[in-house]
């Protein structure tokens, strides 16, 4: 058995580790070592293929992915994560499209149909996933509008242009030296990119980021066949299969269909839904100051807080754990419930908390904390729209209708951290601001919760 051999088992079987390991907060840096760990082997592992010709390109390419990512990982802050995570879905797809460009253009006239099929399908997907993904980060970043982009007949022009580029696919296969064809598919699988993202709204973010990851998986199992590398293979089905297995399982926690998020323009507020009447249409919300709401946090035994997108965009995540901590040591009991989709890609929430050292044992997920929210005697929303809307349960008329939700509306007093009554990413008014037991905190949340602990620190 040969060096790169060893390598790319011992690689295997740490990126397997390593997404087992990822399943749970508590174990999830370990899995991201491991990972990392198995990436530097499978390098390390490549440096000894024979067919090497020389080294001076592969040292420049080290170097510069070296020198570009340690800034990067340095100074941009978690808010600005989700955009970061789609920009490099977008740099892994672009390169391995360029690889497959480069084997092309090199083999054109000797590539059998087989190895055709192949490329096809890694460029195809490496630049529909590159445009893609850079329109995602455009739109979590606000370069882009974030509500769905739509015109009449918009999916059926989408499915026309896929419909085109597979009938391309097929002539290529059956005639690979027309090269022309190849760049039109190239050209065309650009287009499909940008065209695929434009009608989805933010509110979808996690699920796209989830699936163009899979996308970019699959671009890379297609360059491993291509190239012959085990590894590539192998790890390109990892990441296939496993955005594949996320992009349901965030369908599932909105209550909706693959086809729905990609097609359904989530997010763009139609005229019949733009005034939905509900029992709540009536009432004024309530606000209270920070005094107040010491005072409700003074006689309580526990608190539920519950982290949004809100959170994230204040960077509140550590004055909400040091208020969390001013709690705990008097005596109250004090939980975290997350929502698979809060924020703006899967497990954000996760991610910020777990940077403000908010322990893992703190941390709960939507079906293990909600029976708990009817004895709770403060649910603290911070930043979270759309997934505490009742209106999820109640308005078959709501957008969300049939969306899990967290039971925020069920404890005996909720109070709401929030800069205004703006609706969430759903377009549509949250009718938990508007009930008895709901009060809101408006201001910014860092600068509220900083408040809370300095009254905290006064008053008790």
């Amino acid at each position: 058995m040969s060096i790169i051999q060893v390598c790319y088992i011992i690689s295997a079987i740490s990126f397997i580790l390593g997404i087992r390991a990822l399943s749970s907060p508590e174990t999830a840096r370990r899995g991201m070592n491991l990972a990392a760990l198995g990436m530097l082997i499978a390098i390390i592992g490549t440096l000894f293929d024979h067919r090497i010709v020389n080294y001076y390109w592969i040292i420049a390419g080290l170097f510069l992915g070296t020198v570009l990512s340690i800034p990067i990982s340095l100074w941009v802050p978690m808010i600005n994560i989700p955009q970061r995570i789609a920009l490099s879905h977008a740099g892994g797809a672009i390169a391995a499209a360029l690889i497959g460009i480069a084997e092309y253009y090199r083999y054109q006239a000797t590539l059998g149909q087989i190895n055709v099929g192949i490329i096809g399908v890694e460029v195809v997907l490496g630049a529909l996933t590159f445009t893609g993904s850079l329109m995602v980060a455009g739109k979590l970043h606000g370069v882009l509008p974030s509500q769905p982009m739509t015109y009449k007949g918009q999916n059926s022009v989408n499915f026309s242009l896929f419909t085109i580029m597979i009938a391309i696919f097929l002539y290529l296969i059956i005639h690979p030296t027309h090269g022309l064809f190849f760049y039109i598919l190239l050209a065309l699988a650009f287009l499909f990119g940008v065209l695929l993202v434009t009608p989805i709204g933010a509110a979808d973010m996690p699920v796209v980021i989830a699936l163009f990851n899979a996308y970019g998986g699959l671009t890379g199992a297609a360059m491993g066949f291509m190239l012959a590398n085990h590894i590539q293979i192998i790890t390109g089905a990892l990441d296939g299969a496993s955005g594949l297995i996320l992009s349901i399982l965030m369908c599932k926690a909105m209550n909706r269909s693959m086809r729905n998020v990609l097609f359904g323009a989530f997010g763009k507020i139609l005229p019949n839904h733009a005034a939905i009447v509900t029992e709540f249409s009536n009432k004024s919300v309530k606000s209270l100051s920070i005094e107040e709401a010491l005072q409700f946090f003074e006689h309580a035994n526990s608190v539920i807080i519950v982290p949004g997108f809100g959170m994230a965009a204040s960077q509140a995540h550590h004055a909400l754990r040091e208020f969390a901590d001013k709690l705990k040591t008097s005596g109250i009991h004090v939980k975290y419930a997350i929502h698979p989709v809060a924020g703006r890609m899967p497990g954000h929430m996760n991610v910020l908390l777990a940077e403000a050292n908010v322990p893992y044992t703190d941390l709960f997920e939507m079906d293990e904390i909600n029976a708990e929210f009817a004895h709770t005697d403060i649910a603290l929303v911070v930043g979270a729209n759309d997934v505490t809307n009742p209106a999820a349960r109640n308005v078959q008329s709501s957008p969300i209708y049939g969306m899990p939700i967290l039971n925020v509306d069920q404890a005996k007093k909720v109070i709401v951290c929030k800069r205004s009554l703006n609706p969430g990413f759903s377009g549509i008014e949250n009718d938990l601001y508007y009930q008895d037991n709901t009060w809101l905190l408006f201001g910014d949340a860092k600068e509220s919760l900083s408040k809370l602990v300095y009254g905290f620190k006064r008053s008790w």
